[in-house]
């Protein structure tokens, strides 16, 4: 076989033929600048698109521009050929070049529509790309097909194609050589039609006129984009007069709103006559200004148009509908047409509006502050600019980016700049395990503005008290009880966290959430909202009251699915999602989080009896005179009993008997709900085998499965490796100090360190079980952390005295540890 090999495909002039397919990101404008553009591979073969890592194990054939581009992207890639690439400008440009004016460059936003190529360039690509340099690879000959290949590879150039020729009387039509892939379908629609064989000069014939014209009105356009159909010089004269009734799509502004027309019309006939052509089922409509076509592709487009202008199923088509519109409708209004191939006349503020939300890269950031910008991620700077775009238009959405991607502080920075341009309060609804978290990273992102938490004892007078903060906190729980005065009160922008928790309208929270008062309405989730239209409906009630309704009852299982679709096409404009691959080279490889929860009232009355006894212990030893390593060995025990405080009072049974809240729980379920609803897969470690129990018991009270790992399980490898194959099992159990070390866990992408060792090296271990060889998805890693506990003044210790803490909290080192007394102590003081 002539020519160069690949290394990831196998390639024989008998395979499958195999094209590559690329997607670029829409914010390929950022990333080339910084060399940093996320690429993706996918292979096409006949029908169905494959990752490359999962092309089946066959042989395949790649024509000359596929060939190359895959000998450049090997040779990048150590011989591989991988899904998700990084490339640089320049390497871009070079994979480009054996590509052009070839149908596989795409976007990730429109993977069924290829970009268009004009005079060899992609003309929103290459402007943001280097000059592209010639490659040093070898000169490309595809390997010599066999006879039998050659025949059935044909390009359709070097066959006979279909020719058209006749007039508005008659047809007679050529079909295409036998070896054309469309010769079996064109005969048979010749056959349907009635045409005729004449063998003397093998062309089909159909000699009445009104059925060549109903052939016209019916396959016209599908003769010259399917068949490809040649029509012969004296046919096109005969038939120059022969038109088609236009159809059209036009938008007028009326106030706030617009008005749409979707119109089937010609110039100077009346449109009663066209109306009877329709009743009819005429396929064609003959007057005094010649004989105009109802072409059935167009009549179709338009017909659905009307039917989703009007949000009827059944409509039939008329020759005008008229339709008023909220401004909100204009982006997803347009892709719909743009789908049945209409053109749509409208207003520049139309325009505006549509084209701002297909293309999320052109829109402009918030007014941020600098240092919070800089700390955005690419993505998250358009994630920023979608938010604010929403805002600036009077519209809502919802942000619903994969769990770890960072959707608090997008959310935060539109808050920054809704509240220096309106100087209103920002309202954050979320469960009540997160308001802690919340206030933490508003404070950290955000410090010039004031936070306040309205939550537990910490509440709000009136409403000129919330008047003077930036951003506001509180939980959906809080919201309900204390919706007089939040309807009270006026918000320049509220944001619902976790919006699954408002997903049941008749819900007391979901009704005090839209019960209050602002125009701008935000929900943030980390699962995917579009799978339940119920759900979807509900959400939708909140951030755009009235812009969606559920599919009707009541109708035929094909008017529900039409409705659906519908639904999902008005809704997709106003979410916001991507997952952690779509953005992967612009992610480290590993994500680590502090996750902060706030102590329930009980727990927090048990946490400070624990307290104040250790310190009253230590203090008497210290009193006594007792010695050093003794007092070591009593403070290491008592800052154990801390740290069992505050990962659940179930694990100092004698104290717990009436407070069994637990904060780290609570944080955990909702950790886990959006890693589930999310497809992730996770690993939970503690040092406790106790606290294991208790999550196995909630896991349980779920009906979820799982794996559990401690010191007493045998075969530990095997049940690895069944969770890295078993999708199915969403959780593992493990204690620290039995599988911190030592498994390969690559199966799960995301890591929950409940009660965090205070070791970062230890940690740093336990996280790798997933962060490994193998590993093909970015690992985030949260550790639960409960505020104004021992637990974050060891964190604080730890970044100022990491090496002092090694040893701290293993028992039989507690005596002979580094850090001296004091140190210990100062655990112990608030």
């Amino acid at each position: 076989m002539d020519g160069p090999n690949l290394q990831s495909i196998k390639i024989s002039p008998d395979g499958q033929l195999l094209r590559w397919r690329l997607l670029l990101p829409p914010n390929l404008p950022q990333c080339a600048p910084k060399d940093r553009i996320p690429v993706k591979l996918e292979a096409e073969t006949g029908n169905e698109i494959f990752p490359p890592e999962r092309l089946p194990a066959k042989e395949y054939w790649l024509e000359p521009p596929h060939l190359f581009a895959a000998l450049l992207v090997e040779n990048w890639n150590g011989g591989k050929a991988p899904g998700m690439m990084q490339l640089t400008r320049d390497q871009l440009s070079q994979l480009l070049l054996p590509l052009t004016n070839e149908t596989a460059v795409f976007s990730f936003r429109s993977p069924k529509n290829p970009m268009t190529w004009v005079d060899g360039k992609l003309p929103d690509i290459h402007t943001h790309l280097a000059v592209a340099k010639p490659a040093p690879a070898p000169v490309v000959s595809a390997p010599s097909p066999s006879k039998e290949q050659e025949k059935k590879r044909a390009d359709e150039k070097g066959l006979t194609r279909m020719v058209v020729d006749g007039s508005t009387h008659f047809l007679a039509i050529s079909l295409p050589s036998r070896e054309s892939i469309v010769y079996e379908e064109a005969l048979e629609l010749l056959k349907s039609h009635s045409f005729k064989l004449e063998p003397s000069n093998r062309q089909w014939w159909l000699r009445d006129r009104h059925k060549a014209l109903q052939f016209l009105a019916e396959h016209w356009d599908r003769l010259k984009t399917h068949y490809r159909a040649k029509f012969t010089p004296s046919f096109i004269k005969r038939t120059k007069k022969l038109r088609s009734l236009e159809a059209h799509v036009r938008v007028r502004a009326d106030g706030d709103d617009f008005i749409a027309e979707a119109e089937l019309s010609a110039p100077g006939i009346d449109s009663a006559q066209v109306a009877q052509a329709l009743t009819k089922g005429q396929p064609y409509l003959e007057t005094h200004k010649g004989v105009f076509l109802l072409d059935a592709a167009k009549l179709k487009g338009l017909e659905e148009a009307q039917r989703r202008l009007t949000g009827k199923a059944d409509r039939l088509l008329t020759t005008r509908v008229t339709q008023r519109m909220s401004r909100a409708e204009a982006a997803s209004i347009s892709t719909q047409m743009e789908a049945l191939d209409l053109a749509i006349e409208a207003p520049e503020e139309w325009k505006r509006r549509s084209n701002a939300l297909h293309d999320l890269t052109a829109l402009t950031p918030p007014p941020a502050s600098k240092e919070l910008l800089n700390m955005l991620r690419p993505y998250q700077t358009i994630g920023a600019a979608w938010l604010w775009h929403l805002y600036c238009n009077k519209l809502g959405g919802i942000l619903a980016d994969e769990m770890g991607l960072g959707k608090t502080v997008q959310a935060l920075t539109l808050l920054s700049a809704v509240h220096a341009q309106t100087k209103k309060p920002c309202l954050v609804v979320c469960p009540a395990g997160l308001v802690e978290n919340w206030k933490r990273e508003a404070r950290k992102f955000t410090p010039s503005l004031r936070v306040f938490a309205h939550h537990r004892e910490h509440r709000l007078n009136d409403t000129e008290h919330a008047a003077e903060f930036g951003i506001i906190v509180t939980s959906y729980n809080t919201l309900a009880r204390d919706s007089d005065l939040f309807h009270a009160a006026s918000f320049a922008v509220v944001i619902g966290d976790e919006a699954q928790h408002v997903k049941n309208r008749q819900t007391q929270n979901a009704k005090a959430l839209r019960g209050l008062m602002t125009q701008r309405r935000f929900l943030l989730t980390g699962t995917p909202v579009e799978n339940s239209l119920d759900d979807l409906a509900a959400l939708f009630e909140f951030v755009l009251p009235g812009y969606v309704q559920p599919p009707p009852t009541g109708v035929s299982r094909e008017e529900r699915d039409w409705h659906a679709q519908r639904l999902r096409d008005r809704a997709a404009p106003y979410i916001l999602r991507r997952s952690k691959r779509e953005v992967a080279p612009e992610l480290p490889e590993k994500i680590e989080q502090v996750f902060y929860c706030e102590f329930d009232p009980t727990q927090e009355a048990l946490y400070r009896k624990v307290e104040e006894k250790a310190r009253r212990e230590v203090f008497e030893l210290e009193m006594a005179n007792a010695s050093e390593g003794r007092l070591r060995v009593a403070t290491f025990q008592q800052l154990l009993r801390l740290r069992q405080a505050c990962i659940d009072p179930r694990l100092i049974d004698e104290e717990a008997a009436d407070a069994v809240a637990s904060a780290k729980l609570d944080a955990f379920r909702e950790l886990l709900e959006e890693s589930l609803d999310g497809g992730h897969r996770m690993l939970v470690f503690s040092q406790f085998t106790k606290a294991l129990a208790l999550l196995k018991e909630e896991l349980e009270s779920q009906g979820l499965p799982y794996y559990y790992l401690d010191g007493q399980t045998p075969n530990r490898a095997s049940l690895c490796e069944r969770f890295n194959e078993d999708d199915s099992i969403p959780v593992f159990l493990i204690s620290l100090k039995a599988g911190g070390t030592g498994l390969n866990l690559t199966g799960a992408d995301t890591v929950v360190h409940y009660d965090p060792w205070w070791n970062p090296a230890v940690e740093a271990q336990a996280t790798d079980r997933a962060h490994r060889i193998g590993q093909t998805r970015t690992v985030t890693s949260y550790k639960l952390i409960v505020s104004n506990s021992v637990e974050e003044r060891v964190l604080s210790m730890q970044r100022e005295k990491a090496s002092l803490l090694k040893d701290l909290f293993e028992a039989s080192e507690a005596a002979n540890a580094k850090i001296g007394f004091a140190d210990m102590k100062a655990l112990l003081d608030e």
